[in-house]
């Protein structure tokens, strides 16, 4: 299922300084963490993943330099959804948060739950967000409120404005600076370098002290926008001018890190919230060798690239295959940083064996479980193993998407009791359910245990784990 890496890359990684896999319980508490966040990147945009139209030179050099997940999940095939587990280590569903939430949203992430920021700030670092927050743009739920010390960026998606042609009662897109909005319909073909000239200033800025730097880029979520730059360079068009300007931005953030002597005391985490929107076709990005796309929970959807770079703690030139989720950083850099876990109960685990090569490591998890829509649970992977339930999914079956910007109706499709072998079919192209029994019956009795905990509106299910979201006092007024 891995695709081959081309022969330029294959010897840098081979000529590339290996790195120690050294335990983080043992480095130094205070180190940096930088987590570069895409929106609606897919899986095989980049060149390490197989990528042969789109130039990726930086981030396949990163690659090189540290692992590449090849088996790396988004909590959730959506924005908000997955944000919130990305940084507070939960299912989205256990603090509140589904779908992608709208402009002047009545609610957002809830002041008890603990995102990575407040969990850094708590050993001392500095925080900052540049891009894309997505978890309530009220004041009580904007970032400066949850643990970052400085925020760039917009509340949320950036075709909630009201050119759109489905968007047309939403207000003019903001860009907020701190808790104030100081532009409104921003030029987005300049959002990517401006989030990174704050990131690389906020770099330097904070060279002698810990930091934990968020840079959740807008980009290549649609509309599509790149910068003078590099519009026009790529051979995949807009898409393509718009990955190889985040490969660059990447690279400079790489560069800072290295002038100012950072290297080897920075965790760098690259991913993507979701996987490609794949029903805006050329607007959108490849999922691979996986099946449909965002808002869906087969592979595409929720199957994201990973690189994890950290000089003498994370392995150099290595592909690791063990599944993983964006909700096991949370504890895991918890662990690295000596921070004591939340009160309230957290759904990721510590992963550090996995990441660090340790000989035999394996994740934690029983399972991973993916939620949708409503609070459906409609899937779960253990091991090589994928079971779908019952449930409606949305895709577009092998069709091509939209040209131009604009997308293609999607379909929908009816979801059984399905069962696939991910090792022998990543494309979820044979259902083996009925030549494997024993195992269904197994996932079954994990999907029981998850229903139980945090619920399932398919077969109307309430989860004692689930907590409320925050929610504005009118909100909770009508409600009662």
């Amino acid at each position: 299922m891995r695709r081959l890496a081309p022969i330029a890359l294959l010897v840098a990684c081979l000529t590339s300084e290996p790195a120690a896999a050294g335990g983080a319980e043992n480095s130094d508490r205070l180190f940096n963490l930088v987590i570069i966040n895409c929106d609606d990147l897919g899986w095989g945009d980049l060149g390490s993943y197989g990528n042969r139209e789109i130039r990726t030179p930086r981030l396949d050099r990163l690659a090189c330099e540290g692992t590449r997940f090849t088996s790396f999940y988004s909590a959730q095939p959506v924005c908000s959804a997955s944000r919130a587990a990305l940084l507070t280590g939960c299912y989205s569903n256990r603090v509140g948060i589904s779908g992608a939430l709208p402009p002047n949203a009545r609610r957002g992430i809830h002041e008890d739950e603990t995102t990575l920021g407040e969990l850094l700030k708590s050993r001392g670092h500095t925080t900052a967000i540049y891009g894309k927050w997505h978890l309530g743009d009220d004041l009580r739920f904007l970032p400066t409120r949850h643990g970052f010390d400085e925020y760039l960026g917009i509340p949320y998606s950036n075709d909630m404005w009201p050119h759109h042609p489905s968007r047309k009662d939403f207000p003019p897109l903001p860009l907020v600076e701190g808790e104030s909005v100081i532009e409104r319909m921003p030029d987005q073909r300049l959002l990517t370098g401006r989030y990174t000239d704050r990131a690389l200033r906020f770099i330097e800025r904070n060279r002698d002290r810990p930091f934990f730097l968020y840079l959740a880029h807008t980009m290549p979520h649609v509309p599509l926008h790149a910068s003078d730059a590099f519009a026009g360079k790529s051979r995949r068009g807009l898409y393509g001018d718009v990955i190889e300007e985040i490969d660059d931005s990447t690279g400079r953030i790489l560069d800072a890190l290295e002038a100012n002597g950072l290297d080897r005391r920075t965790w760098v985490i690259f991913t993507s919230d979701n996987g490609p929107w794949h029903t805006y076709g050329s607007h959108a990005g490849s999922a691979g060798p996986f099946r449909e796309g965002k808002l869906s929970v087969f592979e595409a959807g929720v199957r994201v690239p990973c690189i994890m770079r950290w000089p003498g703690r994370i392995p150099a030139g290595r592909v690791c295959d063990e599944p993983l989720m964006t909700i096991d950083i949370f504890p895991t850099v918890a662990k690295a940083a000596g921070a004591a876990l939340p009160s309230l109960p957290i759904d990721g685990k510590d992963v550090w064996p996995v990441l660090a090569g340790e000989p035999g490591a394996r994740t934690p998890h029983p399972a991973y479980f993916f939620w949708y829509g409503d609070g459906e649970l409609q899937a779960l992977r253990s091991g090589r193993w994928k079971l779908h339930l019952p449930h409606k999914a949305s895709g577009l079956r092998g069709r091509p998407g939209g040209e131009g910007g604009k997308p293609v109706a999607s379909e929908e499709i009816a979801v059984g009791l399905e069962l696939y072998d991910l090792e022998a079919d990543p494309g979820e192209s044979r259902d083996v359910a009925a030549a494997n029994p024993e195992v269904v019956k197994g996932l079954l009795v994990h999907a029981e245990s998850a229903r139980a905990e945090l619920g399932d509106s398919l077969t109307k299910r309430t989860g004692k784990g689930v907590r409320e979201p925050g929610r504005l006092p009118e909100a909770a007024k009508k409600e009662e």
